[in-house]
């Protein structure tokens, strides 16, 4: 094969670099430029790159809340062709989002046409629909022609753009955000801007505010689509002081009383983010597989408002119990993420928590603010020396006819006579013969006072720090007072309460009793099949998979799993994956880590006694009842440190305790001298040299040593006594015949 030569004239412009190094430097480049320009909303506005050009570009349109409409499809090519060279159908679905009032807490969009709606359907095409700013956009523009904000040139040079929003709402927290980046990501939950704005003033008056206070004035999310917030006091409080966690979200239902003692619940707010058709097909589906045998039929009565109707089988049910267990099979009940991962001042990406994420907003107000009274402060300047020049004009009126009569190049005459600047000259030039009336002059006398106090004023706030907050503080009271808890925008819709106690009995009871066979295979693959089946062969397992555990059990039963690592974990039988298929992997019921194994898997009676033992040797006995877990992360009973790792769980009773290891020594001791424990690494069973615990089993002495072998024979050995001794003996070799795998079955 021959080798390739690169050719010797290569142009200077063309570099040799290794392509890791290229692709590591390029795809840096795109993760940088997703993250700040596109997926991130900038902590100041509370926006996104393309929402940010939306908006303005809107306003460049005069689509203020005063005027008419246009079409939307004018709105997106104004937007792509000047300021966001992407695809018109991420534009589009952006302004519609910004327009859906079941999305957008406070929607900046106002929309005339089909924009969607809950069930999950699609807006129009934009030739359709049309679009205009609303009063809340119309906030977060004001003062954008004061110089208030930075503006950019866009991407091809011919317009600019602002780099940031005046923001004169908290919008970062008002309408929430979502986003993906790379390797990183955003969601923020919708809030109540009265809570909002009195956290601000708060804040303002308190710069060291604590977290738990502004947690009070901002008990929680409140979303568009309202709802009832369970999560706990503790749980949103430690979600706010990190910037992460999540909050639990609930449907708002009542129970409607029928004729003759029959009631149907009635569900009128859904959580946020969830379509209502898909969760009707959800809950119709869990009832042909019941899965949830209390509940008859759903059916959607919606109109303008949401009304969902659930009929249950029996009028004798508790509604309270009959909506938990939709809770938990359903989207009824969510956990709404909060990563407060934003651009600190546009730039950097970080994770702030709720009172970082309103200082920056206030800290965005305070510069507004300065750069709006300088802006004003330049006016006032400007217009004060043409005034000047315009006073002078009128004491010295005859004189300065005759100037401009008589002179080629009046101007420089006039300036270097009455000591005029070169505005002042030129504006007197400019000046209309009507404007020499006294009452023109009364006026500009009045109008040169009025903004000699309005600069004096100005001056004084700059140069008050102080002052600035105050003004900001009122700015804020009168945004409450615009958008207050009593109005429609500002009345809180998301109620917080906390979720009602059920006990788990009361959950058992909507498990319909049936015997299963519960079929586990070595790979983990497991399922259940209705009635006590026997182990005839006929079970169909994967290529290389073969059955390992054929359990009879009910549905209202419980699987403990004990694993490698030394964790039990709980597995509900009426969650198993039902049919004769081959299942699912049990890892995705449980965290079970992909280098751990099954130890055993047993059907849960709560009364027995089990010995946990490693590979080291060491263990002890733990009461059944101990090795319930309430999570799918299980619960750590046996400690155990690599290269160690569990290797026994066996119901034990009698009272003498067998154990044999891999050197095909056995051991028997008293089961007193086990220790009884609920968690831990136990006490030395039997001692070993290049050899590991194998298995352990009690027995009761006087009836002899029993175990299976490979033909499913039992044979008893009840010579034992040079097999007696103490724990943590070596002990002696196994009797003959017994098992090669070194097990007791």
């Amino acid at each position: 094969m021959s080798k390739h030569v690169p050719p010797k004239d290569i142009p200077e412009s063309i570099r040799d670099v290794p392509l890791p190094s290229a692709l590591s430097e390029r795809y840096l480049a795109y993760a940088l430029s997703t993250i700040t320009s596109r997926s991130l909303p900038d902590a100041r506005d509370g926006l996104k790159p393309v929402q940010r050009r939306l908006l303005y570009a809107m306003r460049m349109l005069k689509l203020d809340p005063a005027s008419g409409y246009k079409k939307c499809a004018r709105v997106v090519g104004d937007v792509i062709g000047k300021y966001h060279p992407h695809g018109d159908q991420s534009v589009y679905d952006a302004l519609v989002r910004l327009a859906q009032e079941f999305a957008q807490r406070y929607p900046l969009v106002d929309g005339q046409g089909n924009f969607g709606n809950i069930d999950g359907d699609n807006a129009a095409a934009m030739r359709y629909t049309e679009a205009r700013l609303t009063q809340i956009a119309d906030l977060l523009l004001a003062g954008l022609d004061q110089e208030t904000v930075d503006f950019r040139a866009t991407y091809d040079g011919t317009e600019e753009e602002p780099i940031v929003l005046p923001a004169g709402l908290p919008n970062l927290l008002a309408n929430g955000a979502s986003g993906i980046a790379v390797g990183m990501a955003t969601s923020i939950p919708p809030h109540n801007l009265p809570e909002l704005c009195d956290a601000l003033q708060h804040l303002i008056k308190h710069p060291n505010a604590g977290i738990e206070k502004l947690v009070e004035l901002v008990p929680g999310p409140d979303f568009p689509t309202g709802g009832i917030l369970v999560e706990p006091p503790e749980g949103r409080l430690e979600a706010y002081r990190t910037g992460r966690g999540s909050f639990r979200l609930r449907a708002r239902w009542q129970s409607e009383e029928l004729a003759r003692g029959a009631w149907q619940i009635i569900v009128t707010e859904i959580p946020y983010q969830v379509q209502k058709s898909k969760l009707i097909e959800k809950i119709a589906d869990l009832i042909n597989e019941k899965k949830l045998p209390l509940l008859g039929d759903v059916r959607d009565e919606s109109a303008e408002d949401v009304r969902l109707v659930l009929e249950p089988k029996s009028r004798n049910v508790d509604p309270a119990v009959l909506m938990e267990s939709l809770f938990r099979a359903t989207d009824l009940e969510i956990r709404f993420p909060l990563n407060l991962n934003v651009l600190d001042g546009g730039k950097l990406p970080r994770v702030m928590n709720l009172r970082e994420a309103l200082q920056a907003y206030l800290n965005h107000r305070l510069e507004v603010l300065e750069r709006r009274s300088q802006y004003r402060l330049g006016q006032i300047e400007r217009r004060l020396e043409l005034l000047e020049g315009f006073l002078i004009a009128y004491l010295n009126l005859d004189e300065l006819i005759e100037i401009i009569r008589h002179e080629d190049e009046p101007k420089p005459v006039m300036m270097k006579r009455f000591s005029l600047t070169d505005n002042q000259a030129e504006a007197i030039l400019n000046m209309r013969l009507r404007s020499l009336r006294r009452l023109e002059e009364m006026e500009i006398k009045r109008e040169h006072k009025d903004l000699s106090e309005e600069r004096k004023t100005l001056k004084k706030l700059l140069g008050d720090t102080d002052l600035r907050w105050q003004t900001i503080g009122s700015e804020i009271a009168e945004l409450k007072k615009q958008f207050g808890p009593k109005s429609a925008l500002g009345r809180r819709r998301t109620s917080v309460a906390e979720a009602p106690v059920i006990t788990e009995e009361a959950f058992e009871a909507l498990v319909e009793r049936e015997q299963i066979t519960v079929i586990c295979s070595e790979k983990g693959w497991i399922r259940a099949i209705k009635g006590h089946q026997q182990d005839d062969g006929s079970a169909a397992f994967k290529e290389g998979d073969k059955g390992r555990y054929w359990l009879h059990a009910e549905s209202t039963d419980k699987l403990i799993l004990f694993g490698t690592n030394g964790r039990a974990y709980t597995i509900p039988c009426d969650k198993l994956p039902r049919g004769r298929g081959h299942g699912e992997p049990v890892r995705l019921m449980v965290d079970l880590g992909n280098d751990q194994d099954i130890v055993d898997l047993f059907v849960y009676r709560g009364e027995r006694k089990f010995i946990l033992a490693a590979s080291d040797g060491r263990g002890f006995v733990c009461p059944e009842a101990e090795m319930l877990a309430q999570t799918r992360t299980g619960k750590q009973i046996l400690n155990v440190s690599a290269p160690a790792e569990a290797t026994v769980c066996n119901p034990v009773e009698g009272d003498h305790l067998a154990v044999v290891g891999t050197n095909r020594k056995l051991l028997i001791f008293p089961l007193s001298e086990v220790p009884e424990m609920t968690k831990g690494r136990g006490v030395t069973l039997q001692k070993y040299k290049d050899a590991t615990l194998s298995d352990a089993k009690g027995l009761v002495l006087k009836q002899g040593l029993t175990w299976t072998d490979k033909a499913g024979r039992t044979k008893t050995e009840t010579a034992l006594k040079e097999y007696l001794g103490e724990r943590a003996q070596a002990g002696r070799i196994v009797p003959r015949g017994f098992n090669t795998n070194n097990k007791f079955s």
